[in-house]
């Protein structure tokens, strides 16, 4: 017999790689358990005539949720690289959700009838274990498909493994048409185990605590070391993330497990809203944002954006990290807004402290 999860988590510890964690090793145990039934799983029964087998009965999956930077998604991470078969696949929740949108878009255009079957049929051909990095809903054309999609999944015989910032009960909290959603959480709870990882220790803070998070003037030196806390928090990774909102598309450049990466310009150049903001600071729990120029009434559109950006990270409490022309009291001086910038460099404050961290 090959090495459990546990002995190879202790061996990473044991080489100085990851800091023992009772919470992380509590939620071993299910990850050993869907391991062992994948990789143990019996041969597909016999059938007459060339007749194709059924799929077989998923081996039931983990919905693993906490708070941001517990380390949840290195324990997905850890968790697919030892799944010793073939078919398994892992992808973050929204490029998974792209992709489905983009098929269904294709079988439209094909004159399918039921547009949803076949985009989940190519999905799941072959495909054993599905990990979903980072689940949440945030938009209503994907809570109104999400629940027959994994219905399709499961009856394809397809293991789920996924992460969350939020409880099942509270995904898609306060959406529009909650209530044909509902079920897809009913499912949840029904196809998956659901473990709250309730680890004390939040990894993604304490690499911030006493370190510079707001780097001024936004010269060489200051986007040397937004690329060092990049490489720090993503080891380099990272691909654009496209979020959709009612109808339209909002792209952050970089993402990878939580953590983006954009300009000033990216953000609040273009003709974006609260609702564009909202859904950003849902999809990301740390934002690496450089760049930001003086303010003034020359370039107002831009600053009234970058308020509401600020209020929206504010409020959903992500970790900001920032690189800027001036400190915040000195960034809007004079024309309009500037009085009204007041609490938004305020906020912009209070988010450098080292307790500022999304709750738990």
């Amino acid at each position: 017999m090959g090495e459990t999860l546990r002995s190879l988590y202790d061996a990473r510890v044991a080489a100085g790689d990851l800091r023992p964690d009772p919470a992380q090793i509590v939620a071993i145990g299910p990850l050993e358990r869907i391991r062992d039934a994948l990789e143990n799983a019996p041969p597909p029964p016999r059938t007459r005539f060339f007749r194709k087998p059924p799929p077989p009965e998923p081996v039931r999956g983990l919905y693993l949720w906490g708070g941001v930077g517990r380390g949840k998604s290195m324990l997905m991470d850890f968790f697919f690289e030892n799944v010793g078969i073939e078919g398994k696949r892992r992808i973050h929740f929204h490029a998974f959700m792209q992709e489905v949108q983009s098929g269904l878009h294709a079988a439209r255009a094909e004159g399918a009838d039921d547009a949803l079957r076949p985009v989940a049929t190519r999905m799941a051909e072959g495909l054993r274990l599905l990990c979903l990095d980072e689940m949440q809903i945030t938009d209503i054309t994907d809570a109104m498909i999400v629940g027959r999609l994994f219905e399709l999944l499961f009856a394809a015989g397809v293991c789920v493994v996924t992460t969350s910032n939020r409880v099942p009960d509270d995904l898609y909290k306060d959406g529009l048409q909650r209530d044909r959603f509902l079920p897809f959480i009913v499912q949840i709870k029904t196809r998956l185990e659901v473990m709250h990882l309730a680890s004390p220790t939040d990894y993604r803070q304490n690499r911030l605590t006493g370190a510079d998070v707001y780097f001024t003037p936004a010269d060489r030196l200051a986007h040397e070391a937004m690329a060092a806390i990049w490489v720090d928090f993503t080891d380099g990774a990272g691909s654009p993330l496209i979020l959709r909102v009612q109808g339209r598309t909002v792209d952050i450049p970089l993402f990878h497990n939580g953590v983006g990466r954009a300009t000033f310009w990216d953000l609040c150049a273009k003709p974006l809203g609260p609702a564009d903001y909202l859904a950003i600071a849902q999809a990301v729990r740390v934002l690496l944002l450089e760049d930001i120029p003086m303010l003034s009434s020359e370039n107002y559109n831009e600053a009234r954006r970058f308020v509401t950006l600020i209020d929206a990270l504010y409020e959903a409490r992500v970790r900001l990290i920032a690189s800027a022309a001036a400190a915040p009291e000195m960034l809007y001086l004079e024309g309009a807004g500037s009085f009204e910038f007041e609490r938004t460099a305020s906020r912009l404050r209070e988010m450098q402290a080292a307790s500022w961290a999304p709750p738990g």
